[in-house]
């Protein structure tokens, strides 16, 4: 068996902009980066006003996350291809601690959410995020986007609520409900213009960047026309034109306390959103990232967003997929796009001001629409029963409870399948007579031969146990063995087939030696590799009660040599 040596700690920390220079970086390559920066650019400025709007916040902190926590993670991501800036995961989250807390207590959270998430990184935890199940990252995604366009009902109407619009789902929806005689027909035609010239310019001019161009028509339209809609400029007084200097938010001690469960949040849905994001990008490309170093630079990224009065950044499979598709070679692209970004807010702020927010509402039914994985989401209700409960319970648990919640039991739920579906696949074979096929595999010096009079002896039976031996088949496995393993006089457990074995396993495997030695019975395990023996040696199962022997054949041979087989039972 080849063994390659473990990577060290530079090259599992060393971001792809490095990689990518030490490749060789020329014009060609910087042309084609600055092509499809742009164009990520074009897409991710109205993006992001939208979803800081969305997030209880005001546009220009999502400029100010796209543009600081953008570049940082291109300039720092174990990514190629990644494209960092505020998601729509978050505006949930984000809004809810906006709520509680105030922007301080956000900022608070994002800058702690980014610490743990850099340490994750060099505790290289982010290895473990893939092993987060598929229904879970469909059912939460498709929950999300529900919420998102819930959130974006009373834009999309221009609704008049008597208060603050509530938090949660249902609460929401009766709210809305109640407030339906107030819609605006202006609002309804500026969001429907929106939704659907983004939806035939998807289909007619798929190249072109069709949320700029409808926001941009919807926005002319509004102001040629003053149709009576909420813009920018109503509600939030414009746009800054430049970036604000970099601050700490107040570091105190119980607010810090308060806003820790949404850190947590905020760290565990931006490690799995970005690491999706990476995932998805090496699919369309070929290409590897490095996922501790990924998860690093997310955590510089939200420090740094928070110091510059940003919120949540994480990698957003949107954009990214944009990236590729626009040729991008390298991270200079998503560098590249992060100062477009801030380019645009410098020269055309003032404009921003005209931009109605019922259009960026729609931008917003668009996203959360093509959120949802909707072949996904029904080949999975129809693949099994359990990873149709996972989704279910996952979704239901998003749109009605809380995110994190739905995750921690999603994943609960898809480990709990996991290892009833494991514990099925182990199998606990008895070989008296042997096979005729072990019998004929011994000319071929098969390990697993040995001879037919030999395990026809009365005295002797031969068990061999294939699939992974755990806690989950412990139960199964154990009654089986205690059930044969005072019924002759010599025990051979062959374990060739069991590719790993945990100390539940060793222990049912202690006790049934145990047994068979009271019993007087010689007991041998055959076949154990190093990791299985030492892991046995461990739980105290080791010479004189029990032999180690390489294989069937040679246990066989042992009992031959010694010759009396002991007295009957």
């Amino acid at each position: 068996m080849d063994h390659f040596p473990k990577p060290t700690f530079l090259e599992l920390f060393t971001p792809k902009l490095v990689t990518v220079f030490r490749e060789g970086y020329h014009w060609p390559q910087f042309r084609a980066d600055a092509i499809a920066g742009l164009t990520v650019a074009i897409v991710a400025l109205p993006l992001s006003m939208a979803i800081a709007i969305a997030s209880g916040v005001s546009p220009e902190r999502g400029l100010f996350t796209a543009i600081i926590g953008g570049f940082l993670i291109s300039a720092l991501g174990g990514s190629r291809f990644q494209i960092g800036g505020p998601a729509g995961a978050f505006i949930v989250l984000v809004a809810a601690t906006a709520h509680l807390h105030g922007i301080e207590g956000l900022l608070l959270a994002t800058m702690m959410s980014g610490v743990f998430m850099l340490v994750g990184g060099y505790l290289r935890l982010g290895t473990y995020i893939k092993f987060i199940p598929y229904p879970v990252t469909v059912g939460f995604t498709a929950g999300i986007a529900v919420i998102i366009f819930a959130s974006q009902l009373k834009e999309l109407f221009g609704l008049a609520l008597p208060g603050a619009e509530p938090g949660e789902f249902l609460e929401k929806l009766a709210v809305l409900s109640a407030a339906a005689p107030t819609v605006n027909a202006a609002a309804v035609t500026v969001a429907a213009l929106t939704i659907v010239s983004i939806l035939v310019l998807k289909r007619l001019r798929p190249g072109w960047p069709g949320m700029l161009i409808a926001v941009a028509a919807a926005s002319l339209a509004a102001t040629l026309f003053a149709l009576p809609v909420e813009t920018i400029g109503t509600r939030f007084g414009g746009i800054p034109r430049s970036l604000p200097l970099p601050s700490l938010p107040p570091l105190d001690g119980g607010l810090m306390l308060a806003v820790l469960p949404d850190a947590i949040a905020f760290a565990l849905l931006g490690s799995i959103e970005s690491l999706l994001s990476a995932v998805v990008a090496d699919g369309m490309t070929g290409r590897r990232h490095r996922s501790n170093c990924e998860l690093v630079a997310q955590g510089v990224a939200n420090i740094a967003s928070a110091l510059f009065g940003g919120i949540c950044a994480t990698g957003t499979i949107a954009r990214t997929a944009t990236n590729v598709r626009a040729g991008a070679h390298g991270p200079i692209a998503g560098m590249l796009h992060a100062l477009f970004l801030l380019g645009f807010m410098l020269v055309a702020a003032p404009l921003a001001s005209y931009i109605p927010l019922a259009a960026l509402a729609g931008v917003l039914a668009v996203v959360a629409w093509n959120m949802v994985e909707k072949q996904a989401f029904i080949a999975l209700m129809r693949s099994s029963r359990g990873d149709a409960l996972v989704l279910l319970v996952t979704f239901l648990l998003v749109v009605f409870r809380d995110l994190t919640e739905g995750i921690v039991v999603g994943f609960a739920l898809g480990a709990v399948l996991f290892i009833n579906r494991m514990s099925k696949t182990i199998a606990v074979e008895a070989h008296l007579p042997p096979p005729l096929d072990d019998v004929a595999d011994r000319t071929n010096g098969d390990r697993y031969a040995y001879h037919a009079e030999s395990a026809s002896d009365p005295h002797t039976v031969i068990y061999r146990i294939s699939g992974a031996f755990f806690f989950g088949a412990a139960a199964t496995v154990g009654s089986v063995l205690d059930r044969i393993a005072d019924q002759r006089r010599n025990f051979i457990l062959d374990c060739s087939a069991v590719p790993f074995l945990d100390s539940t396993a060793a222990s049912v495997i202690e006790g049934t030696v145990r047994k068979a030695h009271r019993a007087g019975v010689r007991f041998f395990i055959t076949g154990a590799t190093e990791q299985t023996r030492r892991m046995l040696v461990t739980h105290n199962v080791r010479p004189p009660q029990v032999r180690y022997k390489a294989t069937i054949e040679a246990a066989l041979r042992q009992l031959k040599t010694e010759g009396e087989t002991g007295p009957d039972l």
